[in-house]
């Protein structure tokens, strides 16, 4: 049971039932922001703190930038799902979670409110700061489960965070209207290129050079995060431009070989 808030923003107690110790890994290394994907922040934060549920979170952030923590940082909440980054499969072991109030892409998908992402970024710089987290290791639901999630998806303003000092970002390439770029069923040593290139960054695919569901997915979500003037799973110029630009700028630590 969490006694006390682990930031010293405002923030309001909560407890969730659902969590447990950490599993391999004395602090985390990655921070996961989602979305909520339901109506309300209260429904959410009902959800997320309701032992039924059996999901939980660190944190969520209403659209008015109120904070709610609901597990305490050292423990294990249950955010992730089934999930990869990097090799590791136990992501909620390895991160902390952050859940912000949107209800999604079923149900209109609105922007985020200034008021909410003002306090996302707090929040974030203030994680970070105190658990010594990589910009690289800032994560979308999307980039680990990209099969199975959209959030918080290409409305999330990733930049504006980035300018904030959270997260890794380069400016995306240019998209070229008229290029329609290669799509599913596509064989091509380029599409083994890109699946390569993806699995560096921390994707979880593998170079097969073939352009299947899950290539497509990833590459989906790796535009809603990376490139999002145009989110349609196929790769173009400008998709794998902007996937080279952000792996040169990784740290030379930080490439998987």
């Amino acid at each position: 049971m969490i006694a006390k808030p682990d930031t010293t923003l405002p923030a309001v107690l909560r407890p969730a039932p659902n969590f447990e110790p950490r599993r391999g890994v004395e602090r985390p290394s990655i921070l996961l922001l989602h979305y909520t994907g339901v109506e309300s922040a209260a429904k959410a934060i009902d959800w997320l703190t309701c032992v039924e549920s059996r999901v939980s979170c660190h944190y969520a952030v209403d659209e008015a930038g109120c904070i709610t923590q609901m597990v305490a940082e050292e423990m294990r909440a249950w955010h992730a799902g089934e999930a990869v980054w990097r090799g590791e499969s136990d992501i909620n072991s390895a991160s902390i979670g952050i859940e912000i109030h949107n209800p999604g892409h079923e149900m209109g998908y609105p922007d985020f409110p200034d008021a909410q992402i003002v306090a996302v970024e707090a929040l974030c710089r203030d994680i970070i700061a105190r658990h010594g987290l990589r910009a690289e290791r800032v994560l979308a639901h999307s980039d680990v489960a990209p099969m199975r999630k959209k959030d918080p998806g290409e409305k999330f303003p990733w930049a504006r965070l980035a300018r904030a000092g959270v997260g890794h970002w380069v400016e995306p390439h240019a998209v070229m209207v008229a290029e329609a770029g290669l799509g599913r069923g596509v064989a091509d040593p380029l599409v083994a290129d890109v699946q390569a290139l993806l699995g560096t960054y921390g994707y979880g695919i593998e170079p097969t050079g073939v352009i299947d569901g899950r290539t497509e997915f990833v590459v989906t979500a790796f535009q809603r995060h990376f490139r999002p003037a145009r989110v349609d799973g196929r790769i173009d110029q400008s998709t794998i431009t902007t996937l080279k630009r952000l792996i040169a700028a990784l740290p030379k630590d930080a490439v998987v070989a």
